[in-house]
């Protein structure tokens, strides 16, 4: 089981060198739950990675608002961790709650922004683009 974001931020502040932060991400990225082989499919997969990325999104409604829960997979151990931060910072939030919510801020607060590669920079903001528009597609439906 993932942590939550407050516990994720709390953990990548007490890592002081780069290398044990990308070691965080990599076993963040073992502790997610496994995306089923089914679930490895054109409908999920995200475009724009370099890596292999799948999302999954699913809904429920809480108050008649509808709430994402995410599952993620990538072929990649680092970009995988950075599919387990993004779930852990959008998973169990409505729609409008996601929409809201400023993940690129959140990666450069942790320092991610300055030290991903421009290619994997390019998958995260593929990522939450899709995370997005999941959101508002769940938004017009309701």
């Amino acid at each position: 089981m993932l942590p939550t974001i407050d516990e994720i931020v709390s953990n990548f502040e007490l890592l002081d060198e780069w290398e044990e932060r990308y070691r965080y991400l990599i076993e963040l990225g073992r502790l997610m739950e496994p995306l089923p082989d089914e679930a490895h499919n054109d409908v999920n997969k995200v475009q724009g990675c370099a890596s292999q990325v799948w999302l999954q999104t699913d809904l429920d409604s809480a108050n008649g608002k509808p709430v994402l829960h995410l599952r993620g997979d990538s072929d990649a151990h680092i970009v995988r961790g950075l599919v387990a931060l993004l779930i852990s910072l959008y998973s169990g939030k409505t729609a409008s709650e996601a929409l809201s919510t400023d993940a690129l801020g959140l990666f450069k607060g942790l320092g991610l922004s300055e030290h991903l590669t421009p290619q994997r920079s390019n998958g995260v903001r593929s990522m939450v683009e899709r995370i997005r528009r999941d959101a508002q597609m769940a938004l017009a439906a309701t």
